[in-house]
């Protein structure tokens, strides 16, 4: 490291390892160690480069560990499916205020991020989503009345505000999961009345059963009764006197072989039938 001159003096010569290594430091230290980047897991990654031609949309950094020089910015976007919520006061489709809750998941089209950062930046959920959402809910409520809310049609407008939404962010690279209707909050006079007349319509209905389940009873009897008169006037054709005293002669032959002792007078009986006196065991 010295070393001496004609003049019997030294000079102090610093290794070039070490000039490389302090050059190094103070490079790092300038440039903030802003050139390592590890783009994690549901994360894309997309370049500006300062001295070349500016934001680089299509190409998208994947995950792993990336070296970007440091004059050249780097943004990350988390490309998971997110979800976030937002609370509104609406006015249905007969002028009252309607007070709603929503939840709604999205993604930027991961594809598409160097695109999205052009557009509109990372800051695309205050800027786009949430706006679109609050314009398009308060224009579909606007077509319904509170009580279609509060029951029958909600599956209906969260279908609706979807479908615009959807359409509305898709242009700028934007994708959305779903949109629910989480609560539904209507005044309290209007609410009592709605479920009061839902139990009245509810109360109606069961009548109705009840008053259609006595008709098909009633009709169930009247086939029944016209089935044992039918039954009725099929016996009475075929059952005649002969026939009945021929089957109690059966009976009587029948009985007379029984081990009980008896007497059986033949042909005193009504009808000519035979008569079947006492027996004892």
């Amino acid at each position: 490291m010295f070393e001496s001159n004609q003049e019997g003096g030294f000079n102090f010569k610093i290794p070039r390892v070490f000039l490389i290594v302090i050059f190094a430091f103070l490079f790092l230290l300038i440039s903030g160690g802003k050139m390592f980047y590890t783009v994690g897991s549901g994360e894309k990654g997309v370049i500006f480069e300062r001295f070349g031609d500016g934001l680089v949309k299509e190409k998208v950094f994947g995950q792993g560990f990336h070296f970007i020089a440091p004059w050249n910015n780097f943004y990350i976007y988390n490309v998971k499916i997110q979800e976030d919520y937002e609370e509104m006061e609406v006015l249905s489709k007969n002028g009252l205020s309607i007070k709603l809750d929503l939840s709604f998941r999205y993604t930027p089209e991961m594809t598409q991020v160097g695109y999205l950062h052009d557009l509109v930046g990372k800051d695309y959920l205050e800027s786009i989503i949430r706006p679109e959402i609050r314009s398009v809910t308060r224009e579909v409520i606007g077509e319904y009345l509170p009580e279609e809310l509060y029951s029958t049609k909600r599956v209906e407008v969260e279908e609706k505000i979807f479908e615009i939404t959807s359409k509305a962010v898709a242009d700028k690279y934007i994708l959305l999961d779903a949109i629910l209707i989480r609560d539904v909050t209507l005044p309290k006079t209007l609410q009592i009345a709605i479920e009061n007349k839902l139990k009245f319509e509810q109360e109606a209905l069961e009548y109705e059963f009840k008053i259609l389940k006595e008709e098909k009873e009633k009709e169930r009897k009247k086939i029944e009764a016209e089935g044992i008169s039918e039954f009725q006037k099929i016996v009475n054709r075929t059952i005649t006197p002969q026939l009945l005293r021929w089957k109690g002669v059966e009976a009587t032959q029948e009985l007379s072989k029984s081990p009980n002792s008896k007497i059986i007078v033949i042909g005193n009986g009504e009808n000519g039938l035979p008569i079947i006196l006492g027996g004892d065991n």
